[in-house]
């Protein structure tokens, strides 16, 4: 089978797969893909009550639901993307023990069905952003830059933990506590301002930090992407690429392990 063959075979196999996942998360559910707003819009709704009624925190302006909402957004689809991925070759040990096709099509398909909840939950930050009146503007063309660099982070961290829960299993446990120590470490809830200026060489470490930065500053305030975004870029293709190394040099080993 020539390379170009090969390509061609596990493009068809990622596309197929992630249709067939999409449709088994919806399947006898009867909300079904409203689920995708409902989640983040009930978490907006109570970060917006404490964060306006109990604590008040400065947005520069930016009604709060419409703040946080933008971040909540994609931290969702990182968090999710993330525990599907980690479960993904041990949930289908009949296919990994049985069938030959390149592993890492099981991870990459579950993140790239979590997409289609991201473009579901956006839809309802459009129509926010309606009604508290902030303007769309030309910097939105920077959104699909935006996507990549999330997708890269995800895609690395997820590979990763998807080969080391073939060996250990409480890798989902443990990823499940690093997620959520993780969202307070990001500027989901608040902004970026309250972190003291001088420890931001340090903060933006994260790159979560400076995606949904990025977000806000394309998204909310008309401006191009900061130096932040480019760290996170970089940081996040470092990820990916020893995400994928290690998903390969442990592959061999799945089939008699899963």
């Amino acid at each position: 089978m020539t390379n170009s063959s090969s390509i061609v075979i596990g493009r068809d196999l990622l596309f197929a797969w992630t249709a067939r996942t999409i449709r088994a998360r919806y399947q006898q559910s009867i909300l079904g893909w409203l689920w995708a707003i409902a989640q983040p819009a009930a978490s907006v709704t109570i970060y917006t009550i404490v964060f306006t009624r109990i604590v008040k925190v400065d947005t520069g302006g930016i009604p709060y639901p419409v703040f946080s909402y933008v971040a909540v957004v994609p931290w969702a689809f990182l968090a999710a993307a993330l525990n599907d991925m980690t479960s993904s070759l041990v949930q289908n040990i009949n296919l990994v023990q049985k069938i030959y096709f390149p592993r890492e099509i099981l991870p990459i398909a579950a993140a790239c069905a979590r997409l289609m909840d991201f473009g579901i939950a956006f839809s309802l930050l459009m129509i926010l952003m309606m009604i508290f009146q902030v303007p769309i503007t030309a910097t939105w063309v920077y959104l699909p830059l935006l996507l990549v660099i999330q997708m890269a982070l995800a895609t690395g961290i997820g590979l990763a933990c998807a080969a080391l829960n073939v060996f250990y299993r409480d890798i989902q446990s443990l990823l499940t506590l690093v997620i959520h120590l993780w969202f307070y470490a990001s500027p989901i809830i608040y902004p970026v301002s309250l972190i003291p200026a001088k420890y931001h060489w340090v903060y933006f470490l994260n790159p979560m930090a400076g995606i949904i930065q990025g977000y806000r500053d394309v998204l909310l305030l008309g401006s191009s992407p900061g130096p932040s975004l480019l760290l996170a870029g970089a940081l996040s293709f470092v990820v990916l690429f020893l995400g994928y190394w290690l998903f390969k040099r442990l592959e061999p080993l799945f089939a008699d392990l899963v």
